[in-house]
């Protein structure tokens, strides 16, 4: 009986063994595991970082080397103190140039038999641009003709009653009355065709009551308030025409900047809606202050061959006048705009810093810089354009 207890004994403890060893070596694989785990965890950071590229750097900075600075042409200035022009910058706003703009009226009542010009359409000086009938006219027109019928029968009864006193045929009176119906002649004439002339319309041209309606300077027509069939008064403003071949820039100007804004002075105007800009002088200074702006106006002329400057396009008006020192200043190219905010890109170790800055004037070479950055420091100047391109594939990865 003691024997069976022992062999039981001894299973049992076998069995315990064995569950230890299996549970013992599971333990040292878990482990082996886990230290694996940990091991290769810094290595994966690493090789993010690595595939990560030129834009995995730390925030605000562009990761360019040197190769990639000179490959993309972005070269290296300085900033520091500077001599620059003293711009004043105004607002404006295009204007037609009201020297080379008509309001076209008939200045006679009619009806309109037939309109050939159209909106925005260019015309040349002389062309037609309506017909008019108009009664007025033909009534114009009978008296004209009347008084020329009258004029050639007076100069031949003057020419025959002259002839007749020389001969001493006919009394003196005959012949001064002859006189004095000519003259009388004459002046109805001359009057009938005064008439006409004022109106523009001359001689007929066909019907008497057929009024052409010219264009009186070549020019594109902006406005057009006229149809076929439509009656028309004498003062109706039918077309607005004007040659935008120069165009005006009003110049707001306020109190401060009046003793600086002379005419003559040369003024550059940039489009507020692109790069475009113009060169003009000053043509016009006004001597009163709005009542309600407390601004005076002044006006710019400048070409615009290509129509670039269209009226109602808002500007800006620079003038340079004297010079002036500022203690930090960088080339015109090397200010950029991210998120409305202007800012250049300093050169550092790795590359290049996105440092925001507050500008002051510009004389379109240099810009004044007022805060955010000292002299001394080193920016990206030409094509920095580049630099801002690389900073928005970089936001983009980041976004990502």
């Amino acid at each position: 009986m003691m024997f069976n207890t022992d062999k039981k004994s001894q299973k049992t403890a076998l069995i315990i063994v064995l569950i230890g060893a299996v549970l013992g070596a599971t333990i040292l694989l878990w482990k082996k595991d886990s230290g694996g785990g940990a091991a290769e965890a810094p290595h994966a950071e690493e090789t993010a970082k690595k595939e990560g590229g030129d834009h995995a750097g730390e925030e605000g900075v562009v990761l360019m080397n040197a190769k990639q600075i000179q490959t993309a042409g972005v070269t290296i200035a300085k900033a520091e103190a500077a001599t620059m022009g003293n711009v004043i910058q105004l607002p404006g706003e295009v204007r037609f140039n009201e020297d080379l703009t008509a309001h076209i009226v008939p200045r006679t009542p009619g009806v309109a038999e037939s309109v050939a010009a159209d909106l925005g359409q260019s015309v040349k000086k002389g062309q037609v641009l309506a017909v008019i009938s108009s009664p007025a006219l033909a009534d114009l027109r009978s008296a004209s003709l009347a008084a020329q019928k009258r004029l050639g029968l007076a100069q031949t009864t003057y020419q025959r009653e002259k002839k007749l006193w020389e001969d001493k045929i006919s009394a003196e009176q005959d012949y001064l009355q002859a006189q004095t119906a000519l003259r009388e002649a004459e002046i109805e004439a001359q009057t009938a065709r005064s008439k006409l002339a004022a109106l523009g319309a001359g001689e007929a041209e066909g019907a008497l009551n057929r009024y052409v309606l010219r264009a009186p300077f070549d020019g594109v027509i902006l406005e057009k308030h006229i149809a076929q069939g439509e009656a028309v008064k004498e003062d109706a403003n039918v077309f607005l025409l004007s040659n935008l071949s120069s165009v005006w820039v009003e110049v707001v100007v306020t109190p401060k900047d009046l003793e600086l804004v002379r005419v003559g002075e040369t003024v550059t105007i940039t489009s507020a809606a692109n790069d475009t800009s113009a060169t003009g002088k000053v043509s016009y200074v006004g001597n009163l202050l709005g009542e309600q702006t407390r601004t005076a106006k002044a006006r710019v002329v400048i070409p615009n061959p290509n129509m670039a400057w269209r009226p109602g396009l808002f500007v800006n008006a620079a003038m340079t006048r004297g010079e002036k020192k500022v203690p930090v200043a960088v080339v015109a190219d090397a200010v950029q705009t991210i998120d409305g905010k202007s800012v250049v890109f300093v050169k550092v170790e790795k590359g290049f810093k996105v440092q925001p800055v507050k500008t002051g004037n510009s004389d379109g070479k240099l810009v004044e810089i007022v805060e955010g950055l000292s002299a001394g420091s080193q920016y990206a100047a030409s094509n920095s354009f580049v630099v801002k391109a690389e900073q928005g594939k970089g936001s983009a990865g980041h976004e990502d």
